[in-house]
């Protein structure tokens, strides 16, 4: 068993600065992640794609992170890529495998750098296999300069399918069509929130310039878009689709990408039982936390998008501020310092928030996302359909937990990452009460698959009474 003052679980943008900070302030520090580099999914292999073709096309935003990750590789803390958290306990013990081997790590306070996932929006035909997310296929794009070899229909709302189509098209791919799903309607309920976006005028214009960069490329937009069906017998031949005024379509189809936008991950807070609270804004679950990024266990921290969704100048913003509050409660550095420290972070963290309620309002998903058809499968595990959730509604008012002992739902690999909002969502719907009140899955170990060799392999490295 290994021991740290600081664990972090995570090296995106939020990992990467607490690490630098921590360290910074004297603290031992250990570094979880279980990509093969530090990077996140905003700075994905940033270490060896930035100063290269792809990096360029991948754009500004993208290539900052590698100063960043240069911080992170000198700041002296542990570095453990390639490590996959599967259980953590208060105390604190975290449970890891890393080359097939599990150990245990203990430390004094924890640092949760998690970031967010898409959000998942499932509709008939998703599992069909040629249907991905756009986040996976800007994966493949970052990695390995991946694009698909056809055109590409995407659908969905956000800035990250305006962003990824211009990159599309910047590395020789092509797009077919671009479904908007975004309401009509929401961008004059947006308004009232702009004048608070406008310290963030940067970031507003840059997502007029993707769509000026779309128009300009003669890419099909279908605006107000409410339902989409994906049609194929072994992969997706069709796409098929009605906007909101009823019109409906059906186009060929080989690839489809979609995207309703991202959500915090909150799989470890949950596991160690940090309390959570619903955001109607952000339609989610995000972790209750103090000024500092501090959640209701002691020196226990969420920080970055795993804290709410505010992009990787926020996430950045919020490790640093997390990192100073640990170095005091572990007696290296002075409350007053400390408070010295963050008041520019904090100015800055305002400033990176205040877009937020613009976004929020402008991208809140349809209603069509928590709604999904009768036939659709919404547990892609356990092959679990909307019908059947609704169908034990009848039987008394279930709740996620309830759901889960009947069918099985939430009990596959992803441990309900892809289906628990949508299960949360049809109670919500079918029981007529708030999200909020339906709840969530209580999150059960292991967090993340693991294996019997792994778990056996914990005994070998226990010291014999």
């Amino acid at each position: 068993m290994s021991e740290v003052d600081l664990l972090i679980v995570g090296a995106g943008p939020a990992g990467m600065a607490a690490a630098v900070t921590a360290r910074q302030n004297g603290l031992d520090v250990l570094v979880i992640d279980d990509q093969p580099a530090p990077g996140g999914q905003i700075w994905r292999s940033v270490e060896t794609v930035a100063a290269t073709k792809r990096g360029a096309l991948l754009g500004e935003a993208y290539a900052a992170g590698q100063a960043s990750a240069a911080a992170f590789r000198a700041s002296g803390a542990v570095y453990e890529p390639g490590s996959q958290l599967w259980q953590i306990e208060p105390g604190f013990r975290a449970f890891v495998t890393r080359d097939r081997q599990a150990r245990v790590i203990k430390a004094r306070a924890v640092i949760l750098a998690t970031g967010a996932q898409e959000r998942p929006a499932p509709f008939p035909g998703w599992t069909l296999p040629g249907v991905l997310t756009v986040g996976a296929a800007q994966i493949l794009l970052k990695n390995a300069g991946e694009i698909p070899e056809k055109p590409v229909w995407i659908a969905g709302s956000g800035p990250l399918p305006l962003l990824y189509m211009t990159q599309l098209l910047k590395a020789g791919g092509r797009v077919a069509g671009y479904l908007d799903t975004t309401p009509k309607g929401r961008l004059m309920a947006a308004l009232p929130h702009l004048p608070g976006a406008l310290g963030a005028m940067g970031d507003l214009l840059k997502g007029l310039g993707w769509k000026a960069a779309l128009k300009r490329a003669g890419v099909p937009v279908v605006k107000h878009v409410a339902e989409i069906e994906a049609v194929g017998t072994d992969k997706v031949e069709q796409l098929r689709y009605r906007t909101a005024n009823g019109r409906e379509a059906i186009v060929s189809a080989e690839v489809v990408l979609v995207h309703e936008g991202v959500v915090p991950s909150i799989h470890p807070p949950l596991a160690l039982g940090c309390k959570v609270e619903w955001s109607d804004v952000q339609a989610c679950y995000v972790p209750v936390l103090d000024s500092w990024g501090e959640s209701s266990q002691d020196y226990v921290f969420v920080a970055g998008d795993g804290a709410g969704i505010a992009g990787a100048k926020a996430a950045e913003l919020r490790g640093h501020i997390a990192a100073l509050r640990a170095a005091v409660k572990l007696g290296r550095l002075g409350e007053g310092a400390a408070d010295e420290r963050a008041a520019p972070l904090r100015s800055s963290l305002g400033r990176e928030l205040a877009l937020r309620p613009f976004l929020d309002t402008l991208f809140a998903p349809r209603p069509q996302v928590f709604a999904p058809p009768d036939e659709t499968i919404v547990c892609r595990c356990e092959e679990v359909s909307a019908q059947e959730i609704r169908d034990l509604v009848k039987l008394g008012r279930p709740g996620p937990n309830q759901v889960k002992a009947f069918t099985r739902a939430g009990m596959g690999p992803c441990q309900g990452r892809q289906c628990g909002y949508t299960i949360t969502h049809i109670l919500a719907q079918a029981e007529n009460r708030p999200p909020g009140e339906v709840g969530f899955y209580r999150v059960r170990p292991p967090l993340k698959p693991v294996t019997l060799g792994e778990l056996a392999s914990l005994d070998q490295q226990e010291p014999v009474a």
